[in-house]
């Protein structure tokens, strides 16, 4: 049997993804792996301070955050689910 050729250092999180234009404002249109996109919403997060310095776990959003999260703030754990709404 042939092995598959889909998936693999390709699928998941190394595929690349495309950020919606509100997602692009932090981390640039070209296409991204999931995980650089993560990381430079991290780095965006660090650079404006906007974990909450009583629950670090909250993330105080900002205009460009608000328009991803439709919120105030999420936590870490709600930011990766929220991101999958605006990638495509």
């Amino acid at each position: 049997m042939a092995k598959s050729t889909t998936g693999g250092a390709r699928g998941g999180l190394a595929r690349p993804v495309t950020p919606s234009a509100d997602l692009a404002a932090i981390t640039g249109a070209d296409p991204l792996p999931r995980s650089q996109v993560v990381s430079k919403v991290w780095d965006h997060i660090r650079k404006n301070n906007l974990q909450n310095p009583q629950n670090k776990r909250e993330i105080l959003a900002d205009d460009k955050l608000k328009k991803i999260f439709g919120k105030d703030s999420a936590t870490m754990f709600e930011m990766n689910k929220l991101l999958s709404g605006h990638l495509k």
